[in-house]
């Protein structure tokens, strides 16, 4: 479905990603991970075709990105960025019907199918309960369940998520990659999420990327990547990884820091290793 070849990416005079070379076929559920700056949110801006290679090319069934009609790329690919501004007090079901924009016909109204998508986006996202309350009145995590919901109202091939969870609590991240895994699974949606949350990852992509420093330096099933050794290498901090004897997926422990590093910290002295 998605083939990167010898991809470099940047702003500007700036690169961020080189030669990534990468294929994600159809029904996928891949997750994007690495530490802050590695180019997560760079990747997600140019597989939505927001961001125009340099060099190499991306292609999406064989179309590079960039020369799709942007109303047929949204047809065919929703994107939930980290955080989204609404300035203006439409109601969270307006927002959500945002979501079927790629698919009405020039002039013509809302029909019969794209309210049944928005209410059965907004029932899958819980939030059902705030379609009637503007979008600026309601808290950072139910903004983005709405933001989630107006993704899923556009019946995408490819949902895009960039730390799309990040303001929910614990259950509701949960809710959500539930729903993620369902339509995955059952509509087969290919699902690619840029994310911190580790253990998230673990649970629900069956598919891991890890990048660091511009290039993607892991990328295999996540029973065979998500090791001790990987997380290590691209995060620069020990951890233990374990297999949760109840759902049979691998996790991630956090260890302290070296003694002592937290007051060299403190002097402004870097500390690695």
């Amino acid at each position: 479905m998605i083939r990167a070849s010898g991809l470099d990416l940047g702003y500007g005079e700036r690169l961020v990603l080189k030669d990534l070379n990468f294929e994600i076929r159809p029904g996928e559920f891949v997750g994007c991970l690495g530490p802050n700056g590695s180019g997560k949110s760079t990747l997600l801006n140019a597989l939505c075709g927001f961001l125009p290679p340099r060099k190499g090319s991306l292609l999406y069934e064989g179309v590079p990105l960039r020369q799709m009609e942007s109303r047929m790329r949204a047809r065919r690919l929703a994107v939930v960025p980290q955080a989204t501004e609404v300035h203006f007090p439409f109601t969270c079901f307006e927002v959500v019907l945002m979501g079927r924009y790629p698919h009405r016909r020039r002039w013509r109204h809302l029909g019969s199918e794209d309210l049944v998508a928005a209410v059965t986006a907004m029932a899958r996202t819980t939030t059902t309960f705030l379609k009637d309350r503007p979008v600026t009145e309601v808290s950072g995590g139910e903004r983005q369940r709405v933001i989630v919901a107006r993704a899923l109202a556009q019946t995408p091939e490819v949902l895009l998520l960039d730390e799309a969870t990040s303001q929910m609590d614990v259950r509701k991240k949960l809710e959500i990659f539930e729903v993620l895994q369902f339509l995955n699974e059952s509509h087969n949606v290919t699902v690619i999420c840029a994310m911190h949350d580790l253990n998230l990852a673990a649970l629900f992509c069956r598919r891991l990327m890890f990048l660091k420093e511009g290039r993607l330096i892991k990328d295999g099933p996540t029973e065979e990547v998500f090791t001790s050794e990987t997380l290590r290498e691209v995060y620069d901090t020990d951890m233990e990884v374990a297999w949760h004897p109840g759902h049979a997926r691998p996790y991630a422990v956090m260890l302290p820091l070296s003694s002592g590093t937290g007051g060299l910290l403190l002097k402004g002295k870097v500390v690695t290793g």
